[in-house]
């Protein structure tokens, strides 16, 4: 169910509308960082490409400072127009969806600093296939759960929290095929320690994605889903059609 992604932005003030679209908008910059950044660090890794890892390396530092932006507006806003009801929400819940962005590109950054280490060690061990399918499985969570922000998107925002189940089977089924090839052969074992670190990171990057979508839901519906099931979100999403 998508919603008028303009709700927010229908007041008579229109300063206060100037300053929800700032808002958003910065999210939506600091979203579009985060995603390239996923993507990237996956690359440097298969490619054993250290500039394009030092690249994400480096956005980080823009990241982090969107983080204190947008931080920073949401007190402003919070503080000058006291704002109730689903402006409130919107605010409250930009202000936890820029912490787990934020989370993404750590985690990002810690892949591609796992890149540097293994092209400067020359190592290529298993493992890639599996990371370049999560990492991409993952990189279109962000996509999707950021598209879900943009238009308030409550059946998109789900069909994400659905996708984290998936990633965590996959995560898990990497999990035991690196395992079982480190217990063949322990010269391998340095190698695919970093690899499953790496599906680790992407792992995460999966449960942050579906935070965001559990803050879309909180901003429309104003209820919190963040401990419910999957069921039970959906119940709240459908009620009140």
């Amino acid at each position: 169910m998508a919603q008028n992604s303009d709700v927010h932005l229908q007041h008579i003030s229109q300063q206060f509308n100037t300053e929800l679209r700032d808002l958003r908008n910065h999210v939506l910059v600091m979203g579009g960082l985060v995603e390239k950044q996923v993507s990237d660090a996956t690359l440097s890794l298969v490619n054993a490409d250290s500039e394009l890892a030092q690249l994400v390396r480096q956005t980080e530092d823009d990241i982090d400072k969107l983080e204190v932006t947008i931080d920073e507006e949401c007190t402003r806003v919070i503080a000058k127009r006291q704002p109730t009801a689903s402006d409130l929400r919107l605010v409250m819940g930009v202000a936890k969806m820029v912490s787990d962005l934020e989370r993404i590109g750590d985690e990002a950054e810690k892949i591609a600093k796992i890149g540097i280490r293994l092209t400067e060690e020359g190592q290529a061990p298993r493992g890639y296939v599996e990371v370049r399918h999560i990492s991409n499985h993952v990189g279109q969570m962000v996509h999707d759960a950021l598209d879900a922000f943009t238009r308030f998107d409550l059946d998109l925002a789900l069909r994400v929290m659905k996708e984290d189940k998936a990633v965590d089977t996959e995560y898990k089924s990497a999990m035991r095929s690196l395992v079982t090839f480190m217990m063949e052969d322990p010269r391998n074992i340095t190698g695919i320690l970093n690899i499953i670190w790496v599906l680790r990171s992407l792992e995460r990057i999966g449960d942050h994605s579906r935070n965001i979508c559990e803050h879309v839901i909180y901003m429309v519906k104003g209820k919190d889903v963040r401990h419910a099931s999957l069921e039970k979100a959906e119940q709240i999403i459908e009620d009140k059609r």
